[in-house]
């Protein structure tokens, strides 16, 4: 294992760095699995869980535990003199998506990177620097990629890393600082991370998931979210007697598609642009399923689209008989900037921060979603920072050791403004 020989090659007595955690659980396979009821979605999420504990407990986190769901919690207490300082959550999840495979993930670590196109192994896929221009400016860099064949893992186990490296320095270095909560949730990929998370239990008054990208990112907006669910049903017949007749559910799934605006999908949106995403679409004669991810920032332009969608499939049930196009919505989470505004601390520190380990702040929407923005609306107010990583959810995905050093270093000045 490529953890193993990192491990060897490190001075003794050494600080364990972010990047070594993080190739450590990148061995263990946490995809979660939507088409699931139990939480988590996937035993295989209790194996990472498990050693997380274990892991912490050895640092001297003494009430590290994982709970029935999953759920892992820790905390560590105020040093003498801080007791009153807020206590600050530092949270990340343990799951990986689905777009890609997440087990037997083989790491390629390329040393003094020279800012040019990296080959992913014998996959036969690589990462050009004309689809991903910003590769020229991690030139210098130690960068962690996948072998062309599984998704990396860094979302979100740079966080994970990141969180616990941040923990052992503080405690090594005798560092002051108020009480520190920490959270590693299951199935935030499929949307139910922050479901079961007991905030009450948790015990903090602040938190920062660490589930972003490049390091420096700062973000309390994000989408809001729903999943629409929509069945179509036909009618077959014999294709020689089919006139007047047949009625394919999958033309007019199609033609349900395209009564969507082609300029409000994810590949032809950006910054604060809503859109339909069609996930998923299967089907036959008889019957066609389809899937549809709604985002937007606004609160009236989700609804609106919520109800675009609606009016579409009234239209179709008109035009092909009532009962021909069912559809459900089912909304997911919300925007936390209305739950970060009254607490701008938050982001003044983290940009604070930023400054102070030399990385330009990037104050930016999320066009996606966190388990933050639940976690804002149980009470926990919870803005996200990046981790250093990119190309998330996919074979190009990448890192670099020296992004993650840097939101390390982050993370710690942050802990020691709450201590202040």
């Amino acid at each position: 294992m490529i953890y193993n020989k990192v491990k060897k090659c490190r001075k003794r007595g050494s600080k364990m760095k972010a990047y070594e955690r993080f190739l450590k659980y990148v061995s263990v396979w946490t995809t979660s699995d939507e088409t699931s009821e139990t939480v988590p979605s996937a035993d295989r999420e209790l194996v990472l869980a498990e050693l997380l504990v274990e892991e912490m407990k050895e640092l001297g986190i003494e009430d590290a535990r994982v709970d029935e769901k999953g759920y892992v919690y820790g905390s560590v207490p105020a040093t003498p003199g801080c007791e009153n300082a807020p206590a600050l959550g530092l949270i990340a999840h343990m799951d990986t998506a689905s777009d890609a495979p997440g087990d037997n993930i083989h790491p390629q670590i390329i040393e003094n990177y020279d800012g040019k196109d990296v080959v992913l192994g014998t996959s036969g896929k690589t990462i050009k620097v004309e689809e991903f221009p910003y590769l020229a400016d991690l030139k210098g860099r130690t960068l962690l990629t996948t072998d062309g064949t599984t998704l990396l893992g860094a979302d979100d186990k740079a966080g994970i890393a990141e969180v616990l490296t941040v923990v052992d320095e503080i405690l090594k270095e005798g560092l002051p600082h108020g009480k520190i909560c920490i959270g590693f949730t299951p199935d935030e990929e499929i949307a139910r991370g922050a479901k079961h998370f007991d905030v009450e239990g948790f015990g903090a008054d602040y938190g920062y998931t660490l589930d972003g990208s490049a390091e420096g990112e700062i973000q309390y907006e994000n989408f809001n979210a729903s999943t629409a669910f929509i069945t179509i049903h036909g009618v077959s017949v014999h294709t020689g007697t089919a006139k007047d007749v047949l009625v394919n559910s999958q033309t007019i799934g199609t033609e349900f598609h395209q009564m969507l605006p082609v300029s409000e999908r994810p590949e032809t949106t950006e910054g604060y642009e809503g859109f339909y995403h069609l996930v998923s679409f299967h089907g036959n004669v008889t019957e066609t399923k389809m899937k549809y991810f709604i985002r937007d920032f606004d609160t009236e332009g989700f609804h609106a689209r919520a109800a675009k969608m609606q009016e579409i499939a009234g239209s179709l049930n008109e035009k092909y008989g009532a009962g021909t196009v069912e559809i459900e919505i089912v909304e997911s989470y919300y925007n936390m900037r209305e739950k970060i505004k009254p607490c701008m601390q938050l982001i003044e520190y983290a940009k604070k921060a930023a400054e102070n380990a030399d990385i330009v702040p990037d104050v930016a929407p999320i066009r996606g979603g966190t388990d933050g923005a639940r976690l804002s609306f149980k009470g926990l107010p919870c803005p996200n920072l990046g981790t250093g990583g990119y190309a998330f959810h996919g074979v190009y995905e990448h890192i670099t050791v020296e992004g993650m050093d840097k939101a390390v270093v982050m993370v710690k000045d942050i802990v020691g403004m709450f201590a202040k």
